[in-house]
């Protein structure tokens, strides 16, 4: 599988991210059967939060065989100093591991938030500290709105931003370009998820796919659009969505990336036509 850089810490990641999501919900034997199939098609990315229901307990024994070879990134909801400490131990004790690569402020949405992290006692003071205990060897952040990755990324100098790339949201609503463009122009990582969402789920719809918020497309053939038009933007690496179905197809498609001709992004930007976009996320899944 191919590998790209992230951004100016020149570590070197697969295309593909195993997300974490993904083995939540599974028996043991199988967490551990899917990571061994991840690495083994070439991943060397992980990423996983403790919201994520019993990932981390399911992640953390299937990994640790392979911890030194791979670059491994958590997450925490937490906006204060004190309880972003606490998750970041907590998580590291159901990884099984006494570092991460990779610690993010995860899903930031709102200026108020960005305030909260940043205050006197703010989650950011318990970041730079576990960076400087060797806690985490890098620091970034994923944000679910704009002004929120714009204000981040104006407030400290984060080594990655984790952010929806995709194709429905980049026509439909505008979403993503300013904010990838400032990254990159800031020399950071880009970490892309939301590559294969489509749309958000009808009222009474039943979710066939239970682990995703969202719809997700529905062939092999959609998704190979989608993931390389993620991939064809300035992005490290697309981690993903929490079906190992998905994450397979993903594989597959890199395999043979190419990047989109200009046909292909005109197709996509008329199969974005009369879909409700993810993003901005409605205030109803606030």
């Amino acid at each position: 599988m191919e590998k790209r850089v992230l951004g100016r810490t020149g570590e070197m990641l697969s295309v593909v991210g195993f997300g974490g999501i993904v083995v939540m919900n599974e028996e043991p034997e199988a967490a551990c059967r899917l990571v061994a199939q991840a690495i083994d098609r070439g991943i060397n990315y992980f990423d996983v939060s403790p919201s994520y229901g019993n990932a981390e307990e399911r992640l953390g024994p299937a990994l640790e065989p392979y911890r030194k070879s791979v670059f491994l990134a958590c997450k925490t909801k937490k906006r204060n100093a004190k309880e972003a400490t606490q998750f970041l131990h907590a998580s590291l004790k159901r990884l099984r591991t006494d570092y991460f690569d990779l610690y993010q402020l995860h899903e930031v949405r709102t200026l108020e938030e960005v305030e909260e992290i940043f205050a006197p006692g703010g989650a950011m003071e318990a970041f730079v500290q576990a960076r400087g205990q060797g806690l985490t060897r890098y620091l970034g952040f994923s944000a679910h709105s704009e002004e929120a990755a714009l204000a981040l990324m104006e407030r400290f100098d984060f080594d990655t931003i984790l952010f929806p790339i995709n194709y429905v949201v980049w026509y439909k609503s505008s979403f993503g370009p300013r904010v990838i463009e400032e990254a990159h122009k800031r020399g950071m990582g880009i970490l892309a998820i939301k590559s294969l969402a489509k749309r958000l789920w009808g009222k009474d719809e039943p979710h066939r796919w239970p682990k995703c918020w969202y719809a997700p497309v529905e062939s092999y053939e959609e998704a190979a659009l989608a993931l390389r038009f993620t991939l064809s933007q300035p992005v490290t690496a697309a981690v993903s969505p929490s079906h190992a179905e998905f994450l397979w197809w993903m594989c597959d498609i890199a395999e043979h990336m190419t990047p989109l001709s200009g046909d292909e992004y005109r197709q996509l930007e008329r199969m974005s036509d009369g879909l409700e976009p993810v993003f901005p996320i409605p205030p109803e899944f606030w």
